[in-house]
């Protein structure tokens, strides 16, 4: 109650900044001329930018703080998100997505490596997956105020893209400077816990560290170069190619059924596979923590959301309540993979290693977040559809789950 809801509200800040331009297209694109292709670009060079310094940027919250560092994150990518309300032509939006990477770059994973701070191995998924429900949460609320904000808000004749971008990069701003003054770095320094509590929990922290070194001492450098660290960012690197997609696609391919829906009925129908998606992902959560079992019920969920991604490509359906359907379960494929999969580096990396890992598999896989945008913007580009690019998201999430099955089963931590 004193670490996930402030974490969460972050991350729904964060998320929402960056996705926020998918939704902006729906007007944006036609008043910069910015054609499929283009925005595909708009929309994934963000991850070129948060690929290049991620490593670096998740490393320094486990040596200055993590109060520190994420402070200074949320602040400068606000900023630069409420610039991006001021451009004028695709080339500046090119440069300010660049930027706003690199201003987030180090964000999830320190909060990832933050969490572990805090929570034992048996309870990492049920935590990373109430911090992870301010991915669907941030769609729940964003999309149906993104639409309402494009249809109705032109105040002094600016256009409502623009005010959309302005007026959801400032909360960041403002959680930043709230994190500076209240986020515990941790256990040790946090004034909710007994002296008795912070002692416990530091000692059985320490101790499942100590049981990770035993059985394979890894250091910083090794965690780079570990098979089984490159394994994990094929596989998010799969997934995010879909899920992506997903994000910042939906509302161009809900709204592409009828021209007569207003933008503020397309975030409505945005918003209903994230609410049925938020429920799936923490079920899925409790019980991979119940059972200590990390690759099924990661790879389970990913190949659901890969066969309906595929429908969603395959078939010629004019019913807007089965295409809202199916992405119901594209939705809650996606988001029940992330919570098991982000238990998996913590069974064998600790401290630096740990960070150096998850920044790795941050880093790299969230390149998926270029590549799948992009070839589906280059897809519809040359085809005029945009079936052909979902087709393609839906096979690279089946690819994930077949890693994620191949994926050599580790040792488990003992029950405490």
């Amino acid at each position: 109650m004193r670490i996930i809801p402030f974490v969460f509200v972050l991350y729904v800040i964060a998320f929402l900044d960056r996705i926020n331009i998918g939704f902006a297209a729906l007007t944006m694109n036609k008043e910069l001329a910015i054609a499929s292709q283009q925005f595909g670009f708009v929309s994934g060079i963000f991850f070129f930018g948060y690929f290049i310094f991620e490593i670096p940027s998740n490393l320094l919250p486990h040596k200055i703080g993590a109060r520190i560092w994420i402070a200074r994150i949320m602040i400068s990518w606000g900023i630069l998100a409420i610039l991006s309300g001021f451009v004028q032509t695709v080339f500046h939006l090119y440069v300010l997505r660049f930027l706003l990477g690199v201003a987030e770059a180090g964000y999830l994973p320190g909060i990832l490596l933050y969490l572990t701070y805090w929570f034992r191995q048996r309870q990492l998924a049920h935590a990373f997956a109430l911090f992870g429900t301010a991915n669907p949460v941030t769609s729940i609320l964003g999309a149906p105020l993104s639409g309402v904000i494009l249809d109705h808000v032109h105040w002094f004749g600016i256009s409502s893209w623009r005010w959309l971008l302005i007026l959801e990069g400032i909360p960041a701003i403002l959680g930043g400077v709230f994190t500076y003054f209240l986020l515990p770095g941790r256990p040790a320094e946090a004034r909710f816990l007994t002296t008795e509590e912070k002692d416990w929990l530091t000692a059985e922290l320490a101790r499942e560290a100590q049981q990770k070194q035993a059985r394979s001492p890894i250091t910083a450098g090794q965690a780079l170069v570990h098979g089984r660290v490159w394994h994990l960012v094929a596989i998010f690197f799969t997934a995010l190619i879909g899920s992506y997609t997903m994000v910042f696609w939906m509302p161009q391919v809900l709204k592409a059924f009828s021209t007569q829906y207003s933008n503020t009925t397309v975030g409505f129908l945005v918003m209903i596979p994230y609410l049925v998606g938020l429920p799936v992902m923490i079920l899925v959560a409790r019980h991979s923590d119940r059972t200590l079992e990390r690759r099924y019920h990661a790879a389970v969920p990913a190949i659901i959301g890969a066969i309906s991604l595929m429908l969603l490509g395959a078939m010629e359906t004019r019913s807007i309540l089965f295409s809202v359907a199916l992405w119901c379960f594209v939705v809650s494929g996606l988001y029940s993979l992330l919570p098991p999969f982000w238990s998996l580096p913590n069974e064998f990396l600790t401290g630096f290693s740990a960070a150096a890992g998850i920044a790795l598999i941050n880093s790299i896989g969230n390149l998926g977040g270029f590549v799948g945008p992009y070839v589906m913007g280059a897809i519809s580009n040359k085809t005029g559809s945009l079936r052909g690019g979902l087709v393609f998201a839906g096979v690279s999430l089946f690819v994930s789950a077949m890693l994620l099955l191949a994926l050599r089963k580790d040792k488990q931590p003992e029950a405490a």
